[in-house]
């Protein structure tokens, strides 16, 4: 089967009997062959979910015209649906500050092959990371500054938003971009914005995470992705890592820990976001393997 005629499909919708035989019977019925499906009851909010990967007899055939064609089910079920081509890589804008080792993680998964982001700019409010930016031949941009702190923001945002809206971007990620994001842009891209966090969430927020988990002798450390939103810290969670420490290690070998599960988690998180896994459930995600 040619490879450009691979798609997805994402659905959801209220949960009731006969959503799966509906979908596959569609798919069936326009000859596509179905290599992956997932899906999800959630019998608490009575929310299904549902990722198909299949392929499509004809290269010739869009995402648009299978959409079309699957109005009458979509309405039928009350549906809320998408396809998917998933050779077009995810757009993806990245904001940093200065720590390099997610920003430097991603790149290099992205050169590899291993997560499919067309990143269209990284952007900064320091110049520290323009090297490695320019290395993976991806435009890097310092964002402005005002003469205060509160006209630096506006201005830094105003030109996220510009970066977001002139490239059509379909994901922000806050690769250890250590600025706080006003509401109201959190609420303009929320299920769209991922933010890693140097803690297991709930514990340990704000300043030096590693330092109070130090102080309270934990015996085990994390990292959260999640998305963003306007309570800081608190947003749906996508993909947690954890490591077991013990009382031999102080801030520093905690932090060398620590680095590596937050590529872990981010990476995780983007991947599957990128790849149409990621359901929002309320407060919480689904995450279709």
């Amino acid at each position: 089967m040619e490879q450009n005629a691979r798609m997805l499909l994402r659905i959801t919708c209220p949960g009731r009997t006969g959503l799966v035989a509906a979908i596959t019977g569609f798919l069936a019925d326009e000859a596509c062959f179905i290599t992956e499906l997932s899906q999800f009851d959630d019998l608490q909010t009575g929310r299904f979910f549902c990722r198909a990967e299949f392929y499509a007899p004809s290269s010739e055939m869009t995402p648009e015209m299978l959409s079309e064609r699957f109005r009458a089910v979509g309405i039928r079920f009350d549906m809320d649906w998408r396809f998917i081509d998933p050779s077009i890589g995810h757009k993806t804008l990245i904001l940093v500050s200065k720590f390099d080792h997610c920003l430097n993680d991603l790149l290099y998964r992205r050169a590899t092959g291993e997560l499919n982001l067309d990143v269209t700019c990284v952007a900064s409010n320091h110049p520290d990371l323009e090297p490695l930016s320019r290395f993976h031949q991806i435009p890097y941009e310092v964002l402005p500054k005002g003469k205060s702190q509160l006209s630096t923001k506006a201005l830094q945002e105003e030109r996220i938003r510009e970066l977001i809206e002139t490239s059509d971007v379909e994901l922000v990620v806050l690769a250890r971009y250590m600025q706080i994001l006003s509401d109201e842009l959190c609420r303009d891209l929320a299920g769209r914005c991922i933010n890693i966090h140097h803690s297991f969430l709930p514990s340990f927020k704000g300043a030096r995470p590693y330092h109070q988990a130090y102080e309270r002798g934990v015996k085990a450390i994390g990292a959260t992705a999640h998305y963003v939103t306007a309570d800081l810290d608190e947003g749906p969670i996508i993909d947690q890592e954890v490591a077991r420490v013990d009382h031999t290690q102080g801030p520093d070998a905690l932090q060398a820990v620590g680095r590596n599960m937050e590529n872990y988690a981010l990476a995780r998180a983007v991947k599957a976001h990128s790849e149409h896994r990621v359901f929002l459930n309320g407060h919480k995600t689904v995450v279709l393997k």
